[in-house]
């Protein structure tokens, strides 16, 4: 679904005209921005609002600027929308600190990852920085109230639902605040259960109050570290105004007052409105509570960064070629052929260059249905060209991203069952390197990876296993493929740690990946390639592993230093640059 951000000027082209001879510095437009999300506009006022775009009472945009494209499904954006609904509240409307622009500003990050214009985002900073923004800040605020929070409809609209006639009934249940937002809480019982739930990290508590004028300074700096900390730690705020026994539990008797909590036990408190203050406490209280990792301070440059290219098999076969090879009583079924031209018009469209989200999918429930009751019946030298057809149809995310969905999961798991742990000695070479290449290409979408880490997931187990097989197979080409898919995977889990999050692929599932990728590592004496593949998959799994933890004990046990440190001495391999940076910086000096 396509993401727009609507800009609108509140001054109607007044504050371009004077703001320069009233504040001393240019401001070309008081803006009130929202996003239009697959034909409804989301904005913030009277709590999150909803209107056709276009249609509320700000008018027509000035400008629209299209953010991207989300893949997100629609029932994942509802719900982190009702999680807004608790922090973008009617009466948390602040006209500088806490106004439509931060609520577009969440919500175009979570779709599409991409922050609105930083012009948009800094202008209540910009103006307040002037002495006439200063003191006319409660007036504007009483002036443009109506204007900005406006009387909307609420938020009753969903993505692709009819908008509602009137303002929904207010919810009564209030979600739980989310992972890097601010907790806010009104009781002793709820601030203690805060503390409770950050007993083996940190947390800090910000005392404030309605009337307080020094603490709105900081709000913007503590919603700021909040995202910063994530789930690393918990920031809480209480209004002490009305959160009684609060303030005599912790003798609060001035705000902004701010608290510490190092694995439950207090650490600090101090006084004052000082962003640069509350930055320097907040962020040695997150390093005493998660220390640097021993591994980033080594040199890593192929490691030390977030991966964002997987490995997928793009590589179509002469499509007439693999269309005979296709069983005919498979080849008959209706929902075979849309399927087959749908990859011709793909193709063609990729070596033109020309865009490929305009070709129309084919209906993917019925090629599904086809091939759980056809698949398992076809002879089994044809499960070859049927699995190739799939890995094909794979490279367009939107194919991919229907098979992503659970719904969809036993279609993959019935091309896969014969490559089970039980079955796997006697599947075929052709089909195990394509399975391979089928499941690389399951990464063409954000949505899949989740679903091949999932400790509960069939996919995961099936794919596991004939990963680790494979890496230790006689067949050069099958290793490579292999050591491809087990890059994926590393990377994936990779990339959750080094944004400090947790793992994704279980320990015990990365203790037998990484076991497998040594045993290959140590019998790789020929390709280049596949020596390549093997150390980057070894080297995402072991980065930031936890230093007492099983990973790392299975590599000093394994010796993998020497092991790594053996292949320069083979001709054909000593050039592979991951040799010396893999093994002798992380296994020589990170172990």
């Amino acid at each position: 679904m396509d993401v727009e951000l609507y800009v609108y000027d509140l001054s109607k082209g007044l504050a371009r005209v004077y703001s320069q001879p009233l504040t001393g510095t240019q401001i070309d437009a008081i803006y009130h921005t929202s996003l239009v999300v697959d034909g409804v506009e989301y904005y913030f006022g009277q709590g999150i609002q909803t209107a056709r775009p276009g249609s509320t009472h700000h008018g027509q945009p000035m400008e629209r600027i299209h953010m991207g494209k989300t893949e997100l499904p629609v029932d994942v954006i509802q719900e982190y929308l009702q999680s807004l609904a608790s922090i973008y509240t009617p009466e948390s409307y602040d006209l500088f600190l806490h106004n439509c622009n931060n609520f577009t500003q969440d919500l175009a990050m979570f779709l599409v990852g991409k922050s609105i214009p930083n012009h948009i985002r800094d202008l209540p900073r910009t103006f307040l920085e002037t002495p006439f923004g200063q003191m006319m800040k409660p007036q504007i605020e009483a002036a443009l109230k109506g204007v900005t929070q406006g009387s909307g409809i609420g938020s009753g609209a969903g993505l692709g639902q009819p908008m509602p006639a009137g303002r929904p009934e207010p919810a009564t249940a209030k979600p739980p605040a989310l992972a890097g937002s601010v907790r806010n809480v009104t009781s002793l019982a709820q601030l203690e259960n805060e503390l409770i739930a950050a007993s083996n990290s940190c947390a800090v508590i910000f005392f404030t109050s309605s009337t307080c004028a020094p603490c709105r300074i900081v709000y913007p700096t503590y919603d700021e570290l909040a995202e910063e900390v994530g789930e690393k730690g918990r920031l809480i705020k209480v209004d002490i105004s009305t959160a009684y026994d609060v303030s005599m539990k912790y003798n609060v008797r001035a705000t902004p007052t701010f608290m510490t909590f190092l694995r439950g036990e207090k650490q600090d408190e101090w006084s004052g409105a000082s962003p640069a203050q509350l930055k320097g406490n907040v962020r040695m209280l997150l390093e005493q509570a998660h220390p640097t990792h021993p591994h980033r301070n080594l040199r890593l440059p192929s490691l030390q960064r977030t991966i964002t290219n997987f490995v997928m098999y793009k590589k179509i076969p002469p499509l007439d070629k693999l269309v005979q090879r296709l069983p005919e009583v498979f080849k008959d079924a209706a929902s075979v052929a849309p399927v087959i031209d749908f990859v011709k018009q793909r193709r063609a469209a990729v070596a033109g260059n020309v865009p490929t989200a305009d070709i129309r999918v084919p209906d993917l429930h019925a090629f599904a249905t086809t091939l759980q009751s056809t698949y398992v019946s076809l002879p089994s030298e044809s499960h070859f060209a049927v699995v190739d057809l799939v890995r094909i149809l794979l490279l367009d995310p939107r194919v991919s991203g229907y098979f992503a969905e659970e719904a969809n999961h036993a279609t993959l798991v019935t091309l896969l069952s014969p490559l089970s742990s039980d079955r796997l000695s006697s599947s075929p070479y052709n089909l195990r390197i394509v399975a391979l290449q089928l499941v690389c290409n399951l990464f063409s979408t954000p949505l899949y990876p989740d679903q091949l880490t999932s400790s509960n997931s069939v996919l995961r187990e099936i794919t596991l296993g004939l990963a680790t097989n494979s890496l230790l197979d006689t067949h050069s080409n099958l290793r490579v493929v292999a050591a491809s898919f087990a890059y994926n995977l590393a990377a994936f889990n990779h990339n959750a740690r080094f944004d400090e999050k947790p793992d994704r692929l279980a320990e015990e599932d990365q203790v037998e990946l990484t076991a497998s990728l040594l045993e290959a590592i140590s019998q790789e004496n020929e390709s280049p390639e596949a020596l390549h593949g093997l150390l980057f998959a070894l080297g995402l799994l072991i980065y930031e592993a936890p230093t007492d933890g099983m990973l790392i004990d299975l590599c000093r046990a394994m010796g993998v230093r020497e092991t790594v440190a053996a292949k320069a001495q083979i001709p054909a391999l000593h050039k592979e640059p991951l040799i010396k940076e893999v093994g002798d910086e992380l296994f020589g000096k990170g172990l």
